[in-house]
């Protein structure tokens, strides 16, 4: 499902997605018309615009919300022209997976737009590298975040971006063992114990929202 009140960026997402084998069920110039598409086909994700009508701020927002609480199985990405943390923190804080935030420049390349899809439908989360780099470096002092390694940090900002263990052993020239050894080291720091029930990189991703 896509939504978005300006025509031409529908139906160009809708066509892309179409020839990477993704099927587009519906799309909406608002939000009400979002969330009724949503009731009706309950679609595996969502790709919402953030400021839509009638007022332009956060209505892709508050849709977004309302769907991950109504329709737990349908995932979220929400797309924005704008640098805005709050508002990834705002639907992070309420439903830390199954949900990611993008700027519409990053989708210029459709196979970021498509992996997002594809991670969040997983339960991930994905925030922009821009979003994650601004809060990485607006750390609260009593922040959990102060407690870990440059490196450990390093590597919580890729988890934030939705990478693999191997993709951020590969970005960082690391081994994939490094990857988890450190990883293990930053949950064990921001005290997030193992557990079948939830999902310690999100929870981690939620940690550096929160910080």
């Amino acid at each position: 499902m896509i939504a978005d009140d300006v025509m031409l960026i529908r139906s160009g997402l809708a066509r892309l997605l179409g020839d990477t084998g993704i099927e587009v069920i519906g799309e909406a110039a608002d939000a009400d018309e979002l969330l009724r598409l949503v009731a009706l086909g309950e679609p595996d994700a969502a790709i919402v615009d953030i400021r839509m009508p009638p007022t332009h701020t956060d209505e892709g927002l508050v849709a977004a919300r309302q769907i991950r609480e109504r329709y737990p199985d349908t995932a979220v990405v929400l797309l924005s022209q704008y640098v805005e943390s709050r508002y990834a923190s705002r639907l992070l804080a309420d439903q830390p997976g199954g949900v990611g935030y993008l700027l519409k420049e990053r989708v210029s390349d459709i196979a970021v737009l498509v992996d997002a899809l594809r991670r969040v439908a997983d339960g991930e989360c994905v925030l922009d590298p821009t979003i994650v780099s601004r809060l990485m470096r607006r750390r609260r002092p009593d922040s959990p975040l102060t407690q870990l390694t440059s490196r450990e940090r390093e590597i919580l900002a890729l988890m934030a971006e939705g990478r693999s263990n191997s993709a951020i052993a590969g970005q960082l020239h690391i081994s994939e063992r490094t990857v988890e050894t450190t990883c293990a080291h930053l949950f064990r720091k921001l005290q997030l114990e193992p557990s079948a029930d939830v999902n310690r990189r999100v929870l981690a991703v939620l940690t550096a929202l929160r910080g």
